[in-house]
């Protein structure tokens, strides 16, 4: 069953450009509000200052009145020149207004508003409001003669062009958030666009490979992760393509091979069946082919078996192996093979030849190349089994002297079913598969298996398992 394509809610360029949506909206607020903050918070102090200073002027020049009254106060205040307050009030001790410069003048009215009566507590207050795109603001100080709180001031002003500098600036950051919002968003459309694409792609061709396409490649462009994603799934799809040919032809070699037998066994039946007038000597002939194409059925669907055991990789326990006495027990039950071929075989062991692995398998190893040896040899030929320890590995040699195996076909004569004399091999019995059992053996237990040719003709295959290493050994 093909599984939906994700729906849109669900695809990775919704979730991509919901990610990068709050990621720049937080951007976005963080620059409409942090510089006017901080540029508001500036004004503000440059608001205070002024008034602060406008409210200690103002504070000196009554300093040297002997009482504060309409008349002095106004003295006092009318010659000073850097005052640019658009209100000034003065009001004595109990709050009384003496003095206000206000459109609506409150002169004989009490204020006790709360920055006045901080002045008259004897400290300096200031407060300040953005309002209607101007800032507000207003200082208080207290008047003291002597030592005693005698009075306060309090100033007034309305800033309207620091308001509209403080619009300007919002105005320019809105017009910026927008460039900048409207420039990421076209930069990540193109950007999740491409990368969906690339992705797409990749989905493609992953669909089209799991439906049996194992030619099928796809085309990344690029050196970043993904273009790698699919350098690797074209190397996988490679590989499945390989072990899909191999397979295929595993399974034509395999019903070849079993073929064979089967219409030989049917063939002989059958002419016993039909023929009434053969006589019983034919008779056993023929069973006696039938058991032989038999025997012949068994040896492929073990070594068919034992190439399964090894595909899967189950490996029996690993054990303490003499590979010498395995080579001399392999050489006593190939010796009638080896008289009726006319081949003699030697040995040449070495000392401390010990392997670490199942004692089945290293059988199995000798067995499969000294038969080979025999079998493709020349008459009056030889065989040399040797095996020697080499640091950490054991290895053994079988050589031969026969035709030797030509170049073009060495790297090949391990592939299942492979062989170089396909007429001499069938007439021998075999099968073209105890190379890749030994190979796939020899792998299996972390060993090496190398094949080359003989000085004076023949070939040698020379093995290299892992030895055997007593417990607390370096």
């Amino acid at each position: 069953m093909v599984p939906a394509r994700p729906s849109v809610l669900h695809s990775m360029q919704l979730r991509m450009a919901m990610g990068y949506g709050l990621v720049i909206a937080v951007l976005l607020v963080l620059l409409n509000t942090y510089p006017l903050l901080m540029t508001q918070n500036l004004m503000f102090r440059s608001q205070q200052t002024a008034l602060e200073n406008q409210a200690a002027l103002v504070v000196n020049s009554l300093t040297t009145a002997d009482e504060l009254t309409a008349e002095t106060l106004e003295q006092a205040i009318a010659p000073l020149d850097e005052l640019d307050a658009d209100r000034i009030l003065v009001t004595d001790e109990a709050g009384l207004v003496l003095y206000d410069t206000g459109e609506a003048p409150a002169v004989g009215k009490y204020i006790l508003t709360g920055d006045v009566v901080s002045a008259l507590r004897g400290n300096d207050a200031f407060s300040s409001r953005f309002i209607g795109g101007a800032f507000q603001s207003r200082a208080s100080a207290p008047v003291m003669t002597r030592g005693t709180v005698v009075g306060a001031v309090c100033l007034w002003q309305r800033d309207e062009g620091q308001g509209l500098l403080l619009g300007e600036i919002q105005r320019n950051l809105r017009l910026v958030s927008l460039v900048v919002g409207l420039v990421v968003l076209t930069i990540f459309a193109i950007f999740s666009t491409r990368l969906t694409s690339r992705v797409s792609t990749l989905l493609g061709g992953i669909r089209t490979v799991r439906a049996g396409e194992y030619t099928h490649r796809v085309s990344v462009t690029g050196h970043d992760e993904l273009a790698q994603l699919a350098d690797e799934f074209n190397q996988l799809t490679g590989r499945l393509q390989a072990t899909e040919e191999e397979r295929r032809r595993f399974v034509s070699d395999a019903s070849h091979e079993l073929k064979t037998p089967l219409a030989s066994i049917r063939l002989m039946t059958d002419t016993i069946l039909q023929d009434e007038a053969i006589d019983r000597e034919t008779t056993r002939e023929f069973v006696a082919d039938i058991g032989e194409s038999a025997d012949r059925l068994i040896h492929i669907s073990q070594e068919l078996l034992a190439l399964n055991r090894l595909d899967e990789a189950r490996t029996s326990p690993r054990e303490r192996v003499d590979v010498n006495a395995r080579a001399e027990q392999t050489c006593r039950m190939l010796a009638p093979l080896a008289r009726e071929a006319g081949v003699t075989v030697e040995n040449d062991l070495g000392e401390d030849c010990v392997a670490c692995c199942d004692p089945e398998d290293v059988s199995q190893i000798f067995r499969n190349l000294m038969e080979n040896a025999i079998k493709y040899n020349v008459p009056g030929g030889a065989v040399t089994v040797s095996t020697r320890r080499a640091e950490d590995h054991v290895l053994l040699e079988v050589a031969d002297t026969g035709m030797g195996i030509p170049a073009e076909d060495r790297e090949r004569i391990f592939q299942r079913f492979y062989r170089v004399d396909k007429a001499r091999s069938r007439a021998a019995g075999g099968t073209g598969l105890g190379l890749s059992i030994v190979q796939d053996t020899v792998r299996l237990h972390g060993g090496t298996i190398d094949v080359r040719p003989r000085e004076g003709g023949g070939t040698v295959f020379s093995v290299s398992l892992p030895a055997w290493r007593e417990e607390g050994t370096p």
